[in-house]
């Protein structure tokens, strides 16, 4: 684990790292550095009190149905006086399947991998905390995050090795975020958020994978993907892809609108693989 996010106070930005080779980096971005783990709970006191407010963007561990770091987390923040706000990042995933429907944030929670059902055990944790009245807990459900600065942030390598997609008759609808978009929405949920209410971190975007594939490829003068069957997709593609592809649902973002008042940089993944933001 390498940080759970940013925690601020007074003006003072910190952040918790395990790898004392950024300590340097993160104080030339005028960024206070605290040593710690989340797999190591008592490394954790130090972050009691320290700050007012909590962004936490850290992954549960690989394996498992539940998430020990957001729970070491939570344990070590109430040995002292709690932050005000805690903004997590949680995952679009834990809706599961949708059969391509548009969804909002009422919608149940389904998650059908064990991926997913650890960002569930997470969430649950926090909104435990916050149901006690203190901190205010924020929610953020995230779906695919780009940028083209962002290793792995765009689907150019898995067009140079070209990866299928599903034929038409088998396609999934994808969500997108930009980068620079998911930062501004965290910040901005620290201040406008609403306590106990999560939101949807998703750009305008209404695409299907393999045309949202086929338009990348175009843009960057690659090969369009091969298109085949699901039946097909089951030995072609690996696990993790796979997993992606069982799952379609469109994400309503009008809470990230009306309750934080944002604006998108990047409406849509043409915007943004283009580099070209609105404002």
């Amino acid at each position: 684990m390498r940080a759970a996010g940013l925690l601020k106070n007074a003006g003072r930005v910190y952040a918790l790292t395990s790898s004392e080779s950024r300590v340097s980096e993160l104080h030339q971005q005028g960024i206070t550095a605290l040593t710690g783990n989340l797999d190591e709970p008592a490394s954790l006191r130090r972050l009691a009190g320290v700050a007012t407010h909590l962004i936490h963007m850290a992954p549960p561990p690989l394996q498992g149905r539940s998430d020990p770091r957001t729970r070491a987390l939570v344990q070590a923040l109430q040995l002292r006086s709690s932050p005000q706000c805690v903004v997590y990042g949680s995952t679009s995933g834990v809706y599961g399947d949708c059969g391509g429907a548009w969804i909002d944030e009422t919608q149940l929670l389904n998650p059908q991998t064990d991926r997913a059902q650890r960002r569930v055990d997470a969430e649950a944790w926090l909104n435990a905390w916050g149901s006690r009245g203190f901190p205010r807990i924020n929610v953020l459900r995230i779906p695919g995050i780009y940028a083209l600065d962002r290793e792995g942030g765009t689907p150019r390598e898995r067009l140079q090795r070209n990866t299928p997609v599903l034929q038409a008759a088998d396609d999934v609808f994808t969500n997108h975020i930009h980068a620079d978009d998911l930062a501004r929405a965290a910040v901005l949920a620290l201040w406008r958020g609403k306590s106990l209410r999560p939101l949807h971190v998703s750009d305008d975007s209404e695409l299907l994978m393999g045309d949202y594939m086929d338009w990348a490829a175009d843009l960057w003068q690659l090969p369009r993907p091969p298109r085949i069957s699901r039946e097909q997709a089951q030995t072609a593609l690996p696990a993790m892809a796979l997993s992606f592809m069982n799952e379609s649902r469109r994400m309503h973002n009008q809470r990230l609108k009306t309750e934080l008042r944002m604006k998108l940089r990047y409406p849509s993944v043409r915007e943004g693989l283009q580099g070209k933001p609105v404002f």
